[in-house]
């Protein structure tokens, strides 16, 4: 076999290391890009695909003050998009300008750059576009006789019709980069994330009238609205029927918009809208304080949708972090995260307030015009043009203010609602099986029920023929369901989901309400960190005291955990420090102890809750329906479930065809 093997020639040798060696690159002088390689670098960035065209595109009309857009799609906007505007228009001697890189009227020195007030500002999207694609603007300035057309790729002038306003037209995308178009989707995706980009720009300005046509179909219209008429038809039915009003200001911030019910929640995160001064944002930081406000009322998986809207100086947040203009970065981010995560939660809360209508319709809540909403984009205080917003009525039901939760770890205790959280320690100690309340024996007398001072425990009373919202009890279905009978018609309560509801937020005030019970370890764990988890330690220390953590920089590289919560003793300790460590320095504040925290007190309530099939007595489910009046997120349990609907009159008359 060895003599069958090829031979080597003998003047062949094999590669020594330094003939393996790649040969050395050709020396090449340093020499400036040309302009149109420079704009097609910076079209990879800011047009990734036509969606992106119609974000700057609408960006730039909406800037010029457009109350009527227009927007034309061929083939998912790769072979055509065109948008038409009745803004100020664009003056003839400038339109060869407008295409030209970093030209812009946004912005003119460094202090405005700092405290942006426009949706554009960097003067590159036309540019970009026009690098990529054959591009024309037509457009007239209302003192001008007649439009003006100008051709991106000859820079020829030339007089044209149009009414005031400015139209661009944008044709064969990627033309010059194919390798570019290759990239792209199909011709319905594409026109899925160019309408995406619309409904952005709708939610933000209801004002403005919008339609969309593609391929000489028309796709989308609305007509100019208040925003709860516009947000209602582009979340859909769903949405308008469950969802409700947020406002909360605190100095120069204010958040406002419509936040979604937990029972309407999504299996995707498609219905989620945030904006920022106007601008469409995905911002981690915003996304992490929302989904912590719904941390206790979503079931599983889910995800909330909402339309928020975040006003701010616009000097206390940077807009130019990204070409595309879609990421912010805020001088006081843990401020800012503190605030939307109270205001929604704030917002969720007050639901237990609201009364539901019909089966069909939920929870959802009564809304009403009141307070204008400010044109998003334009900087508190400075813009005319107003839009009414909605707000919800709130139904008779008295609803405590917020747990506060957060805010308690840190030291800064809100008001404890009335009776709400005082002598909870002794109804936590006291016997907790079937309908018993330790709210009862501290809480102000509530009209219809009787208690035994310190016992916690109700006892048979003589209740009040006043109305109360969830009505009095009838009696019980199959030992799961209590109804009751209220001034609209009929309530249906799931006992079980309602009890563990007031048992956890019961839990979660003694939790507040108390110091932490913190479990020192005998024996010190040692662990590996990095610098950051270094510095966070040494710059929170209270902090971490309050959230009942005792961990010691024992080293550059290393840190000691010397005490834990004593709920969370039997969790992996090292991955816990670093989950809260990284939450400190992220947000301020720590999500993961509060969620795994609330995990235990939710499984505690869920077995001390009432079980099905116990029977009640009339006093005890009266009971209960009192206590989920004063319970706030009464509407669902800790684990996103609705505890409660009503059946009205109207829907029982439909029900056996009454007047029919």
């Amino acid at each position: 076999m060895a003599d069958t093997l090829p031979q080597r020639s003998s003047d062949a040798t094999l590669p020594t290391s330094a003939d393996a060696a790649p040969p050395q690159a050709v020396s090449r002088s340093i020499q400036p890009l040309p302009d149109q390689l420079i704009s097609q670098i910076a079209a990879g960035e800011v047009v990734e695909r036509p969606a992106s065209v119609v974000k700057e595109l609408l960006e730039n009309a909406l800037d010029a003050g457009a109350t009527a857009l227009r927007i034309t799609l061929d083939e998912g906007g790769v072979k055509r998009i065109t948008v038409t505007d009745d803004g100020r228009g664009i003056p003839a001697d400038e339109l060869p300008l407008a295409l030209m890189r970093h030209a812009t009227s946004k912005i003119h020195t460094l202090a405005e750059l700092e405290s942006v007030r426009t949706l554009g500002f960097r003067g590159e999207a036309l540019a970009s576009i026009a690098s990529v694609a054959q591009v024309s603007i037509t457009s007239r300035t209302s003192s001008a006789a007649h439009a003006t057309r100008i051709d991106a790729q000859s820079g020829e002038l030339a007089p044209s019709a149009g009414a005031t306003g400015t139209t661009i037209e944008v044709r064969e995308l990627y033309f010059n980069t194919p390798a570019r178009r290759k990239f792209l989707k199909s011709e319905q995706t594409e026109l899925g994330h160019c309408l995406e980009m619309v409904r952005r720009a709708a939610l933000s300005r209801p004002d403005v009238a919008i339609s969309v046509l593609h391929n000489g179909r028309a796709v989308d219209h609305w007509n100019p609205s208040d925003a709860a008429q516009r947000t209602a038809k582009i979340l859909g039915e769903t949405f308008a029927g469950a969802h409700l009003p947020l406002e909360e200001q605190a100095g120069p911030l204010a958040v406002y918009g419509y936040a979604g019910l937990p029972t309407a929640s999504r299996s995707r995160s498609d219905q989620q809208y945030f904006f920022v001064n106007g601008r469409f944002v995905r911002d981690r930081l915003l996304t992490h304080a929302v989904r912590a406000a719904y941390e206790d009322v979503l079931h599983g998986e889910r995800y909330p949708s909402y339309v928020l809207c975040l006003e701010i100086p616009p000097g206390s947040v940077d807009v130019n972090v990204h070409p595309s203009k879609i990421e912010v970065r805020f001088r006081d981010s843990r401020s800012i995260h503190q605030f939307v995560f109270h205001a929604v939660q704030r917002a969720l809360a007050r639901h237990a307030g609201a009364a539901p209508e019909t089966t069909a319709g939920g929870h959802a809540a009564h809304l009403e015009s009141t307070r204008p909403m400010p044109v998003p984009g334009a900087v508190p205080g400075t813009q005319s043009t107003w839009l009414p917003q909605a707000r919800m009525r709130q139904g008779s039901l008295p609803v405590a203010q917020p747990l506060a939760f957060y805010d308690a770890l840190f030291g800064r205790r809100s008001e404890s609602p009335t009776g709400a959280a005082d002598g909870l320690s002794d109804g936590l100690n006291s016997r907790t099986t079937g309908l018993d309340t330790p709210y009862a024996a501290s809480s102000p007398r509530i009209p219809g029920f009787v208690s035994q001072p310190g016992v916690g425990e109700l006892t048979p009373g003589q209740w009040s023929d006043q109305e109360q919202p969830l009505g009095f009890a009838l009696g019980q279905v199959h030992g799961i369901y209590v109804l009751a009978q209220n001034s609209s018609g009929l309530v249906i309560v799931d006992m079980h989901a309602a009890h563990e509801r007031i048992l956890y937020e019961q839990f979660k005030n003694a939790l507040t309400d108390r110091s932490i019970a913190v479990q020192p370890l005998l024996i010190p764990l040692a662990m590996p960190a990095d610098p950051v988890e270094i510095g966070t330690v040494e710059e929170n220390r209270e902090t971490l005291a309050a959230l009942g953590f005792d961990l010691a920089v024992l080293s550059p590289t290393s840190i000691a955990v010397r005490a834990v919560p004593a709920l969370l003793k039997d969790a992996d300790l090292q991955t816990l420090a670093r989950a809260v460590l990284s939450d400190l320095h992220s947000y301020g504040g720590s999500r993961v102890l509060t969620e795994r925290q609330h995990e235990l007190l939710g499984t505690l309530a869920c077995h001390h809750a009432v079980r099905a099939n116990r029977r009640l007595g009339l006093d005890e489910m009266n009971s209960l329906l009192r206590q989920m009046e004063v319970t706030e997120r009464a509407d669902q349990c800790n684990h996103g479930r609705p505890t409660w609907f009503q059946l009205t009159l109207a829907d029982m008359d439909r029900l056996f065809m009454r007047g029919q």
